[in-house]
């Protein structure tokens, strides 16, 4: 089995990625990034297939003492999930898993207001839509974001990140139409492992890129469903 070569960066991801998602353009696709890194793969995606960019929030759930360790996450519309055996295992409580919800969706709040202003989320019914990532580790915004978006009834639904642990592809497979990961390496341990630079993004880049995609690319209109779908 050949040996996965590290990315140079988030945009290199994104250009690796956009190679793999060309064959979905004929369906002229919203690609969606994940904040804050994913919008930088997502921008490039965009870019390539010639299609429109923009942003879905979610916000992991981390740990009382760890809070970078994922152990659910919340998104737009309500949709909250916890990982049971997280909570399990932590001893969480009904009240405290309470309370760290109201945190992640405070923390969503503010990011949305940040990142979308008065610019409404599009409307993704009956449209393809790729949701991408930097890379996958637990994939509980991915997840969160990916039912979130499963309420608003899109045509298909690709989850699209440059390197994904391989038990956690197993578990979103089901979730989505389709996943696409550059890599899935038996040895993942953390996505920074896999990017020769993974510095930080700030909100400011992440305005940047979306302000510069619709510049480029207005938000259009979903293409018409196939006669065919209508009248069954």
């Amino acid at each position: 089995m050949a040996t996965f070569v590290r990315f140079q960066d988030r945009r290199d991801a994104g250009r690796q990625l956009a190679r793999l998602l060309r064959p979905y353009r004929a369906e002229r696709p919203l690609v969606l990034g994940l904040p804050r890194g994913g919008v930088v793969v997502a921008a490039e995606i965009a870019r390539a297939l010639q299609v429109p960019l923009d942003v879905i929030v979610a916000r992991k759930i981390g740990a009382p003492q760890q809070p970078e360790l994922a152990i659910g996450a919340v998104a737009p519309d309500g949709v909250v999930f916890f990982y049971p055996y997280a909570l399990r295992m932590l001893g969480i409580s009904k009240e405290q898993a309470h309370r760290l919800v109201e945190q992640a969706q405070q923390e969503l709040a503010r990011r949305i207001r940040c990142y979308r202003g008065d610019q409404p989320m599009p409307d993704v019914h009956g449209r393809t839509v790729i949701v991408v990532d930097d890379g996958l580790a637990t994939g509980a915004t991915a997840l969160a974001a990916v039912r979130a978006l499963r309420r608003q009834q899109p045509r298909r639904i690709v989850l699209a990140a440059g390197v994904c642990a391989p038990e956690t592809a197993e578990a979103l497979e089901p979730e989505v139409d389709d996943l696409v990961c550059v890599a899935m390496p038996e040895d993942f341990v953390a996505v920074g492992q896999w990017y020769e630079d993974f510095r930080p993004i700030s909100d400011e880049e992440v305005i940047a890129l979306l302000e510069e995609a619709r510049h480029r690319h207005p938000p259009d209109i979903p293409p018409a469903s196939d006669p065919a779908e209508s009248s069954s």
